[in-house]
């Protein structure tokens, strides 16, 4: 079975979605072979990886049980890279599953049948701690919370700690932390120094090396519907996701990966 990691963190605009199109895009680009699901109603990981057809065949489709997750399955824009995209009707998601039984662990059965064709499965959750994140959270092995050099990084961060501790103690005991990545730091900014010093004081080696720097090319990509690799591959945003990559693929003892 393919390692699980779901990317959370219930603030947005924490470079959340730019993560998960990234280090999936990246993973796939030296042979991983990894599948991208969009859990997100906004549907920012399907256009940012230039799919932004809106049909019936999405993740909604697969979690209320009308189609197997299989069926909706795409080809990424680059190889060894597969897309669960959403579509507009997973906004009414988190209203509809309260009535389905098992509604915490849809995303886990429908994951199984298909979770041993791929290495690494990257889940990239809506910015709450709802249904649809409580899902992703019970289907994964781990969690990877991004965090932004910025004021207010650490808020909110003690409530996704808890729900964390819920999970695991009612849903899915297995369930870890993947790590902490900062991203949009400013290398000019001392507010940027502080706030990764402070983050690497409370969780130690937890928080990743790599550092993600506020890079508008990265910002740019998602608006063309292209991963950062292919937008512009020898930019600071890809050279750091790269790193990125590499990191989670040697935590999580993944061969295939070349050293760059």
């Amino acid at each position: 079975m393919g390692k699980i990691i779901a990317i959370a963190n219930q603030k947005g605009g924490v470079g959340k979605t730019t993560t998960a199109i990234n280090v999936a895009a990246c993973l796939a680009e030296v042979g991983v072979k990894t599948l991208l699901i969009d859990l997100d109603p906004q549907g920012n990981a399907s256009s940012g990886l230039g799919y932004t057809e809106q049909k019936e065949k999405n993740v909604y489709q697969a979690l209320i049980g009308k189609l197997g997750l299989k069926e909706v399955i795409v080809p990424g824009p680059v190889k060894n890279l597969d897309l669960v995209p959403a579509g507009i009707d997973l906004i009414g998601a988190e209203i509809e599953l309260v009535s389905l039984p098992y509604r915490e662990r849809r995303l886990r059965m429908v994951l199984r049948p298909i979770a041993d064709q791929y290495s690494l499965l990257i889940i990239d959750c809506p910015p709450s701690l709802g249904l649809l994140t409580i899902n992703s959270l019970t289907a994964a092995h781990s969690v990877l919370i991004p965090l932004q050099c910025e004021y207010f990084a650490m808020e909110g961060l003690g409530r996704l700690t808890e729900t964390l501790k819920l999970v695991v103690n009612s849903l899915n005991p297995s369930l870890r932390l993947e790590g902490v990545v900062l991203t949009m730091f400013d290398p000019r900014n001392n507010l940027s120094h502080q706030v990764a010093q402070e983050v690497r004081q409370h969780f130690a080696d937890q928080v990743f090396q790599t550092i993600i720097p506020r890079n508008v090319r990265l910002s740019e990509s998602a608006s063309y519907g292209q991963p950062i690799i292919i937008y512009d591959p020898r930019c600071k945003g890809a050279e750091s996701y790269r790193q990125l990559a590499e990191e989670i693929a040697h935590r999580n003892g993944i061969k295939e990966v070349s050293s760059r």
